[in-house]
């Protein structure tokens, strides 16, 4: 609880969204907090406590862990994008045309690309423990 009290007595400009580590603009806060721009940017600015429920709200969105079990480790949601171990970010459209490339091929084609996404997973596996 102590850091909600030290985010709510910054003064500094940019101090509490920087804080909290979020990277949204004062629009976008507002919007998924379903306050007014005005609000959020006297939060901002420091005038007025931002209220812990919306500080949680955010980190939220920022970064959302998609499962608790080992074959989703690495795998977040970033905003509206899905982040995959390997860093990269993919939106919903590529993942439904990547699933779509999956269906037309051939049962051969789906065992080569088995394969070659577990030689992929041990590959990350290797980097972040030389990390």
């Amino acid at each position: 609880m102590s850091k909600f009290k030290s985010l709510r007595n910054s003064s500094s400009k940019t101090q509490i969204f920087t804080a909290i580590g979020s990277s949204l603009t004062v629009l976008e806060v507002s919007e998924l907090c379903f306050k007014s721009v005005r609000t959020v940017t006297d939060w901002n600015n420091g005038k007025v406590t931002i209220p812990p429920e919306c500080i949680r709200l955010i980190r939220l969105y920022e970064s959302r862990n998609l499962g608790i079990s080992e074959v989703w480790d690495g795998f977040c949601m970033t905003k509206e994008l899905l982040q995959l171990p390997t860093g990269q970010f993919i939106a919903p459209q590529q993942l439904l045309a990547g699933l779509s490339l999956l269906e037309v091929s051939s049962p051969n084609d789906i065992k080569i690309l088995s394969k070659l996404l577990r030689i992929a997973r041990v590959i990350e596996t290797i980097k972040a423990k030389r990390r």
